[in-house]
């Protein structure tokens, strides 16, 4: 009964935690080398921004990937997005 805990499913429209890692890896990058580049001593630090929001590792990932963090987790930054837009019009 010793059950591994699943990580909470994305909304929709956010990446999948495979497919950013696989995006990662064809920018070069793994979450382990990509934490140790921005001096993180703990290799699984990134991971932590694949489950929730935490904006400061969303950022460095997105860097690494060459995309906005937003694309990759929209409904992590739809206020955000709403906000702008209102002040567009």
């Amino acid at each position: 009964m010793n059950e591994k805990p699943r990580a909470k499913k994305p909304a929709p429209g956010d990446w999948h935690r495979a497919d950013i890692v696989a995006a990662l890896h064809k920018a070069g990058w793994t979450l382990r080398k990509l934490a140790a580049h921005h001096g993180y001593r703990q290799a699984t630090t990134l991971s932590v921004a694949l489950d929730r929001p935490w904006p400061k590792g969303e950022r460095l990932i997105a860097q690494a990937i060459g995309v906005d963090p937003a694309t990759i987790w929209p409904s992590r930054y739809r206020d955000d997005i709403a906000r702008y837009q209102e002040r567009k019009e």
